[in-house]
Protein backbone atom coordinates (compact mmCIF):
# COMPACT_ATOMS: atom_id res chain seq x y z
CA UNK A 1 0.00 0.00 0.00
CA UNK A 2 1.43 3.40 -1.01
CA UNK A 3 1.87 5.85 1.85
CA UNK A 4 1.80 9.62 1.51
CA UNK A 5 3.22 12.48 3.56
CA UNK A 6 3.08 16.27 3.84
CA UNK A 7 5.93 17.92 5.75
CA UNK A 8 4.95 21.59 5.31
CA UNK A 9 1.70 22.69 6.96
CA UNK A 10 0.53 25.83 8.77
CA UNK A 11 -2.04 26.43 11.49
CA UNK A 12 -3.54 29.34 13.43
CA UNK A 13 -0.32 29.39 15.45
CA UNK A 14 1.01 31.42 12.51
CA UNK A 15 -0.98 32.32 9.37
CA UNK A 16 -3.14 29.26 8.71
CA UNK A 17 -6.88 29.03 9.33
CA UNK A 18 -7.03 25.57 10.98
CA UNK A 19 -6.20 25.20 14.65
CA UNK A 20 -3.55 22.55 15.39
CA UNK A 21 -6.29 20.22 16.66
CA UNK A 22 -8.38 20.76 13.52
CA UNK A 23 -5.35 20.19 11.34
CA UNK A 24 -4.60 16.91 13.09
CA UNK A 25 -8.12 15.69 12.34
CA UNK A 26 -7.79 16.68 8.66
CA UNK A 27 -4.45 14.86 8.41
CA UNK A 28 -6.03 11.73 9.86
CA UNK A 29 -8.98 12.00 7.46
CA UNK A 30 -6.55 12.37 4.57
CA UNK A 31 -4.76 9.21 5.64
CA UNK A 32 -1.25 10.68 5.63
CA UNK A 33 1.43 8.39 7.02
CA UNK A 34 3.68 11.29 8.12
CA UNK A 35 3.18 15.03 8.53
CA UNK A 36 4.79 18.07 10.07
CA UNK A 37 3.39 21.37 11.30
CA UNK A 38 5.85 24.09 10.27
CA UNK A 39 4.36 27.36 11.46
CA UNK A 40 6.28 30.54 10.77
CA UNK A 41 8.80 31.47 13.46
CA UNK A 42 7.09 29.57 16.27
CA UNK A 43 6.95 26.06 17.72
CA UNK A 44 3.68 26.66 19.58
CA UNK A 45 1.53 24.77 17.07
CA UNK A 46 3.91 21.82 16.95
CA UNK A 47 3.99 21.73 20.74
CA UNK A 48 0.20 21.44 20.79
CA UNK A 49 0.05 18.68 18.18
CA UNK A 50 2.83 16.79 20.00
CA UNK A 51 0.50 16.65 23.01
CA UNK A 52 -2.48 15.50 20.92
CA UNK A 53 -0.94 13.11 18.40
CA UNK A 54 -0.47 9.36 18.82
CA UNK A 55 2.57 7.46 17.50
CA UNK A 56 0.42 6.16 14.63
CA UNK A 57 -0.05 9.72 13.33
CA UNK A 58 3.57 9.90 12.19
CA UNK A 59 3.95 13.44 13.49
CA UNK A 60 7.28 15.24 13.03
CA UNK A 61 7.97 18.43 14.97
CA UNK A 62 8.53 21.41 12.70
CA UNK A 63 8.90 25.17 12.33
CA UNK A 64 9.69 27.53 9.45
CA UNK A 65 12.25 30.26 10.11
CA UNK A 66 12.22 33.50 8.12
CA UNK A 67 15.86 33.99 7.13
CA UNK A 68 18.09 35.74 4.64
CA UNK A 69 21.62 35.37 3.32
CA UNK A 70 23.66 38.26 1.93
CA UNK A 71 22.16 37.30 -1.47
CA UNK A 72 18.43 37.01 -0.80
CA UNK A 73 15.78 35.82 1.63
CA UNK A 74 15.11 32.15 2.30
CA UNK A 75 12.95 30.07 4.60
CA UNK A 76 14.58 27.34 6.64
CA UNK A 77 12.48 24.45 7.95
CA UNK A 78 13.46 22.97 11.31
CA UNK A 79 12.54 19.31 11.77
CA UNK A 80 12.52 17.08 14.85
CA UNK A 81 14.43 19.53 17.03
CA UNK A 82 14.68 19.22 20.80
CA UNK A 83 11.64 21.19 21.96
CA UNK A 84 13.43 22.32 25.12
CA UNK A 85 16.71 23.33 23.47
CA UNK A 86 17.64 26.96 24.10
CA UNK A 87 19.34 27.96 20.80
CA UNK A 88 16.24 27.56 18.63
CA UNK A 89 13.93 29.20 21.17
CA UNK A 90 16.22 32.22 21.55
CA UNK A 91 16.26 32.75 17.78
CA UNK A 92 12.48 32.40 17.64
CA UNK A 93 12.12 35.00 20.39
CA UNK A 94 14.27 37.36 18.33
CA UNK A 95 12.10 36.72 15.28
CA UNK A 96 8.92 37.31 17.29
CA UNK A 97 10.24 40.69 18.44
CA UNK A 98 11.09 41.64 14.85
CA UNK A 99 7.59 40.64 13.70
CA UNK A 100 5.92 42.83 16.36
CA UNK A 101 8.22 45.73 15.47
CA UNK A 102 7.32 45.43 11.80
CA UNK A 103 3.62 45.11 12.66
CA UNK A 104 3.65 48.41 14.55
CA UNK A 105 5.47 50.09 11.65
CA UNK A 106 2.88 48.83 9.15
CA UNK A 107 0.05 50.12 11.34
CA UNK A 108 1.75 53.51 11.52
CA UNK A 109 2.09 53.68 7.72
CA UNK A 110 -1.50 52.53 7.20
CA UNK A 111 -2.71 55.35 9.43
CA UNK A 112 -0.39 58.00 7.98
CA UNK A 113 -0.77 57.19 4.28
CA UNK A 114 -4.17 55.54 4.00
CA UNK A 115 -6.20 56.77 6.97
CA UNK A 116 -6.59 53.26 8.36
CA UNK A 117 -6.93 53.60 12.14
CA UNK A 118 -7.22 50.58 14.41
CA UNK A 119 -8.76 50.66 17.86
CA UNK A 120 -6.59 50.04 20.91
CA UNK A 121 -8.33 46.67 21.29
CA UNK A 122 -7.43 45.65 17.73
CA UNK A 123 -3.83 46.79 18.20
CA UNK A 124 -3.43 44.81 21.41
CA UNK A 125 -4.96 41.74 19.78
CA UNK A 126 -2.45 41.96 16.93
CA UNK A 127 0.45 42.42 19.33
CA UNK A 128 -0.59 39.25 21.19
CA UNK A 129 -0.98 37.22 17.99
CA UNK A 130 1.68 34.48 17.69
CA UNK A 131 3.94 35.00 14.66
CA UNK A 132 2.01 38.14 13.67
CA UNK A 133 2.31 39.15 10.03
CA UNK A 134 0.57 40.77 7.07
CA UNK A 135 -2.26 38.18 6.89
CA UNK A 136 -3.29 39.05 10.46
CA UNK A 137 -3.28 42.77 9.69
CA UNK A 138 -5.34 42.08 6.57
CA UNK A 139 -7.92 40.16 8.60
CA UNK A 140 -8.03 42.99 11.13
CA UNK A 141 -8.73 45.43 8.29
CA UNK A 142 -11.62 43.28 7.12
CA UNK A 143 -13.00 43.11 10.68
CA UNK A 144 -12.73 46.91 10.97
CA UNK A 145 -14.63 47.39 7.70
CA UNK A 146 -11.81 48.86 5.62
CA UNK A 147 -11.82 45.98 3.13
CA UNK A 148 -14.30 43.44 1.82
CA UNK A 149 -11.80 40.61 2.08
CA UNK A 150 -8.15 39.74 2.72
CA UNK A 151 -7.30 39.90 -1.00
CA UNK A 152 -8.44 43.52 -1.15
CA UNK A 153 -6.41 44.38 1.96
CA UNK A 154 -3.28 43.09 0.24
CA UNK A 155 -3.89 44.52 -3.23
CA UNK A 156 -5.07 47.98 -2.19
CA UNK A 157 -3.03 48.58 0.95
CA UNK A 158 -0.42 46.13 2.21
CA UNK A 159 1.26 45.45 -1.15
CA UNK A 160 2.10 49.18 -1.35
CA UNK A 161 4.01 49.20 1.95
CA UNK A 162 7.68 48.38 1.37
CA UNK A 163 9.70 47.82 4.53
CA UNK A 164 13.30 46.95 5.20
CA UNK A 165 13.82 43.22 5.67
CA UNK A 166 13.88 41.98 9.25
CA UNK A 167 14.88 38.39 8.65
CA UNK A 168 17.10 36.22 10.81
CA UNK A 169 20.58 35.71 9.33
CA UNK A 170 20.42 32.34 7.59
CA UNK A 171 23.65 31.18 9.20
CA UNK A 172 22.15 31.79 12.64
CA UNK A 173 18.95 30.01 11.59
CA UNK A 174 20.74 26.89 10.39
CA UNK A 175 23.15 26.81 13.33
CA UNK A 176 20.44 27.24 15.97
CA UNK A 177 18.52 24.30 14.48
CA UNK A 178 21.62 22.12 14.48
CA UNK A 179 22.46 23.18 18.04
CA UNK A 180 18.92 22.13 19.01
CA UNK A 181 19.51 18.66 17.51
CA UNK A 182 17.18 19.39 14.61
CA UNK A 183 17.51 18.99 10.84
CA UNK A 184 17.58 22.24 8.79
CA UNK A 185 15.96 22.04 5.34
CA UNK A 186 15.73 24.80 2.72
CA UNK A 187 12.01 25.41 2.11
CA UNK A 188 10.71 25.88 -1.47
CA UNK A 189 14.27 26.58 -2.66
CA UNK A 190 13.24 27.74 -6.14
CA UNK A 191 10.76 30.23 -4.68
CA UNK A 192 7.55 30.13 -2.68
CA UNK A 193 3.98 31.25 -3.23
CA UNK A 194 3.63 34.08 -5.77
CA UNK A 195 7.40 34.38 -6.17
CA UNK A 196 9.36 34.25 -9.41
CA UNK A 197 11.25 30.96 -9.46
CA UNK A 198 15.01 31.10 -9.23
CA UNK A 199 17.11 30.27 -12.25
CA UNK A 200 20.16 28.00 -11.86
CA UNK A 201 22.30 31.16 -11.95
CA UNK A 202 20.58 32.52 -8.83
CA UNK A 203 19.85 29.18 -7.15
CA UNK A 204 23.34 27.71 -6.96
CA UNK A 205 25.09 30.68 -5.27
CA UNK A 206 22.39 30.62 -2.57
CA UNK A 207 22.77 26.86 -2.20
CA UNK A 208 26.55 27.22 -1.84
CA UNK A 209 26.09 29.64 1.04
CA UNK A 210 23.52 27.47 2.80
CA UNK A 211 25.72 24.38 2.41
CA UNK A 212 28.56 26.28 4.07
CA UNK A 213 26.22 27.01 7.00
CA UNK A 214 25.31 23.33 7.40
CA UNK A 215 21.96 22.89 5.64
CA UNK A 216 20.95 19.21 5.58
CA UNK A 217 18.06 18.99 3.12
CA UNK A 218 16.02 20.48 0.27
CA UNK A 219 12.25 20.68 -0.09
CA UNK A 220 12.28 19.09 -3.54
CA UNK A 221 8.56 18.39 -3.82
CA UNK A 222 6.35 21.45 -3.41
CA UNK A 223 2.80 22.35 -4.40
CA UNK A 224 3.89 25.01 -6.90
CA UNK A 225 6.71 23.05 -8.58
CA UNK A 226 6.50 21.19 -11.86
CA UNK A 227 7.81 17.66 -12.32
CA UNK A 228 10.87 19.12 -14.06
CA UNK A 229 11.61 21.49 -11.18
CA UNK A 230 11.28 18.70 -8.62
CA UNK A 231 13.54 16.44 -10.68
CA UNK A 232 16.16 19.20 -10.79
CA UNK A 233 16.00 19.62 -7.01
CA UNK A 234 16.11 15.86 -6.34
CA UNK A 235 19.19 15.56 -8.54
CA UNK A 236 20.80 18.51 -6.74
CA UNK A 237 20.01 17.03 -3.33
CA UNK A 238 21.53 13.68 -4.25
CA UNK A 239 24.68 15.24 -5.68
CA UNK A 240 25.19 17.23 -2.48
CA UNK A 241 24.29 14.49 0.02
CA UNK A 242 21.16 16.30 1.18
CA UNK A 243 17.91 14.84 2.48
CA UNK A 244 14.88 15.07 0.20
CA UNK A 245 11.74 16.59 1.69
CA UNK A 246 8.36 17.67 0.39
CA UNK A 247 5.33 19.64 1.48
CA UNK A 248 2.23 21.43 0.28
CA UNK A 249 2.59 24.71 2.24
CA UNK A 250 -1.05 24.25 3.24
CA UNK A 251 -2.57 27.29 5.00
CA UNK A 252 -6.24 26.29 5.09
CA UNK A 253 -8.50 28.95 3.59
CA UNK A 254 -5.65 31.47 3.34
CA UNK A 255 -4.13 29.74 0.29
CA UNK A 256 -5.60 27.70 -2.51
CA UNK A 257 -3.44 24.65 -1.74
CA UNK A 258 -5.06 21.31 -0.83
CA UNK A 259 -3.59 19.32 2.02
CA UNK A 260 -1.18 16.65 0.80
CA UNK A 261 -0.47 18.24 -2.60
CA UNK A 262 3.25 18.11 -3.34
CA UNK A 263 3.45 19.30 -6.95
CA UNK A 264 1.87 21.73 -9.40
CA UNK A 265 -0.10 18.97 -11.12
CA UNK A 266 -2.10 18.39 -7.93
CA UNK A 267 -0.83 14.84 -7.40
CA UNK A 268 0.47 13.36 -4.19
CA UNK A 269 4.02 12.05 -3.79
CA UNK A 270 4.74 8.73 -2.11
CA UNK A 271 6.42 9.07 1.26
CA UNK A 272 9.26 6.73 0.31
CA UNK A 273 10.63 9.47 -1.98
CA UNK A 274 11.18 11.73 1.02
CA UNK A 275 14.47 10.51 2.46
CA UNK A 276 14.12 12.97 5.34
CA UNK A 277 11.43 10.75 6.89
CA UNK A 278 13.68 7.70 7.06
CA UNK A 279 16.50 9.84 8.44
CA UNK A 280 14.25 10.99 11.28
CA UNK A 281 12.86 7.53 11.98
CA UNK A 282 16.33 5.99 12.23
CA UNK A 283 17.31 8.54 14.87
CA UNK A 284 14.95 6.96 17.39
Amino acid sequence: MTEFADLHLHSTASDGTDSPAELLQKVRAKGLASFSLTDHDTTAGSDEIARLASPEDGFIRGAELSCATRLRKCHILAYEYDADAEPLQVSLENLAALRVEKMHLRLKILERDFGVVFSDTARKKLARTPSVGKPHIAMAMVEAGYCADVAEAFSVFLSKIKLKSTYLPAQEGVECILASHGIPVWAHPLGGEDEAHLTPETFFPQLKLLLSYGIKGLECYYSRYTAEESAFLVDTARKNGLFISGGSDYHGANKNIPLGTLNAAGARVSADRLTLIDAIRTRY
